[in-house]
């Protein structure tokens, strides 16, 4: 049972009964409601923002976090760079090497294949940032294929270019006999008239007119296959393989400096100007074999003879006058 309430009324000088009034505890109800209905709200605005409210520890978390995609993002950029850098050597090694020393291009598919199969890259999917991971190992793994690829093939450049260099100091390139110690270059390679039978007849070498006892060159470097005078017409004579199908020959010598089998480089003097075998007079009868056949030895003096001396020598081999053997 409620208690009863009273209050004193000064007027009539008498305590009387306070009277509940109507719809009172309707309005303390709503009030009631009311803070529920805000307490709730707040609660449910803390909730929300929950989140963005963190610890020292998931700030510093976040830090190192921010911190390693400013990292990928640095080491894509990288990347980038050095795929670009390297695609410039692509480029030189398959147009400007490659062409030199005659040899196919590397193909773009076989640069830039990518990698089938399996998928390599399956535990670093699931994470905030799996997309950012994947495409930097990605481009790594892509990069560090094309520099291995890149690397076979600069080594197998290498290993062409040390061919090349021993083609080239093998192929014979110097005139047998010093310009200084020529009186003259006799005859050249072509028809001309036999000193001995005063008939045509084809002369498959170049005669160098120079005195008894002038030394002779080795044209490149090579090994000496003959040092002897058992070939007809010839007399003393010297034949050197340079390899790669190239020989030279050397004529009418006064004696050797060299003997079979021996060594020698372009530049070494392997013999001396003399009149024996077959010949007219003192002079080098010289001849340049490729693959067993003759050539014209006019084209390998590019090492010893200006443009306008080898002009000069081009017009007086071409003339049609009397060999010295």
């Amino acid at each position: 049972m409620s208690k009863l309430k009273y209050y004193y009324d000064s007027e009539t000088l008498s305590y009387k009964k306070i009277e509940k009034k109507k719809g009172r505890k309707l309005k303390i109800f709503a009030l009631s409601l009311l803070g529920m209905f805000l307490s709730g709200f707040l609660l449910l605005l803390v909730y929300i923002n929950l989140p963005s409210v963190q610890t020292p520890k998931e700030l510093s978390l976040q830090r190192e976090l921010n911190n390693m995609q400013l990292q990928f993002d640095l080491l894509n950029r990288k990347m980038e760079q050095a795929q670009a850098v390297l695609s410039e050597v692509e480029d030189r090694d398959n147009n400007l090497y490659r062409v030199y020393f005659e040899t196919n291009p590397i193909p773009d598919e076989q640069r830039k294949a990518g990698f089938g199969g399996i998928n390599r890259y399956k535990d670093l999917e699931g994470f905030e940032n799996s997309k950012l991971i994947i495409s930097a190992s990605r481009n790594l793994d892509i990069l560090t294929k094309q520099i291995v690829v890149q690397s076979k093939s600069l080594d197998e450049i290498a290993k062409l270019a040390e061919e090349k260099e021993k083609l080239l100091v093998a192929i014979p390139a110097i005139q047998p006999v010093n310009n200084e110690d020529l009186t003259r270059v006799a005859s050249g390679y072509g028809y001309r008239t036999d000193p001995f039978t005063k008939a045509k007849k084809f002369h498959y070498g170049m005669d160098f007119t120079a005195p008894r006892g002038t030394p002779i060159y080795a044209t490149g470097d090579g090994v000496v296959t003959r040092a002897d005078n058992t070939a007809t017409g010839y007399g003393n004579h010297v034949v050197i393989d340079h390899g790669y199908g190239y020989e030279s020959l050397y004529g009418h010598m006064y004696k050797y400096n060299v003997r079979r089998g021996q060594k020698v480089q372009r530049g070494d003097v392997i013999g001396f100007v003399g009149s024996t075998g077959r010949s007219e007079g003192p002079h080098c009868h010289y001849e340049v074999f490729k693959d067993g056949e003759r050539i014209n030895p006019i084209n390998f003096y590019y090492g010893s003879l200006s443009a306008e001396e080898f002009a000069e020598m081009l017009k007086i081999s071409q003339q049609e006058n009397q060999s010295m053997d």
